[in-house]
């Protein structure tokens, strides 16, 4: 089972691209829904989360509050530090277990869904990268009307990924995200079917 890893920045349209690919019957694994995962009700890591940052950090029901741990890693980089150190070696243990359990995979790939591909370790796992690109002002703009940031949130978040450039420069192949779906469609039935025959 070959591995491709797709990525790109916050508001790039990477679940957008990925449902492409899952319209032509191509399994994917999340790296964004491993990561809520791994920090639900009564998991290991959730408790250490709530041991560093206080019982503030869990909603009434017990859950991670999001907004709150967002806001604060974003704020004191070395609490962001702290954070992923905590998580990225237990995401990237669930991403490697989900991956190489293919139950009904009937391709010959399948896609790391991931935005910190290229930042963490995970990049290592995949045979080529692929990037959903759009320019930064895109993205600024789609994430604040998704997720109800501020601007300098947004901003703040960007910046602690990695360049648009850098990702660019080490992409195998690149989908642009800001055209019609349509065309976005095409572009991934065309690289599906270059797949198909290269590892098929």
């Amino acid at each position: 089972m070959v591995i491709l890893g797709l990525t790109g920045g916050i508001g790039s349209g990477k679940s957008t691209v990925a449902r492409q690919f899952g319209n032509l019957g191509v399994h994917w694994v999340d790296a964004d829904d491993v990561a809520r995962e791994v920090v639900e009700p009564g998991t290991p890591a959730l408790a250490a989360i709530a041991d560093h940052f206080g019982e503030d950090i869990l909603t009434d029901d017990g859950a991670l509050d999001r907004a709150r741990l967002r806001h604060i890693v974003f704020e004191q980089p070395e609490q962001r530090i702290w954070l992923e150190n905590l998580l990225h070696p237990i995401i990237r243990e669930e991403l490697i277990h989900q991956l190489n359990n293919p139950q009904n995979y009937s391709l010959p790939y399948v896609l790391l869904v991931s935005p910190l591909l290229l930042e963490t370790d995970q990049h290592q796992l995949v045979e080529q990268v692929l990037v959903v690109d759009v320019p930064v002002e895109v993205q600024i703009e789609r994430t604040m009307g998704r997720d109800t940031n501020s601007r300098q949130q947004v901003e703040r978040i960007i910046a602690a990924q990695m360049p648009r450039e850098q990702r660019l420069a080490r992409a195998d192949a690149v989908i642009d995200n800001n055209q019609p779906l349509n065309s976005i469609a095409a572009e991934v039935r065309a690289l599906h079917e270059s797949f198909m025959v290269d590892f098929g």
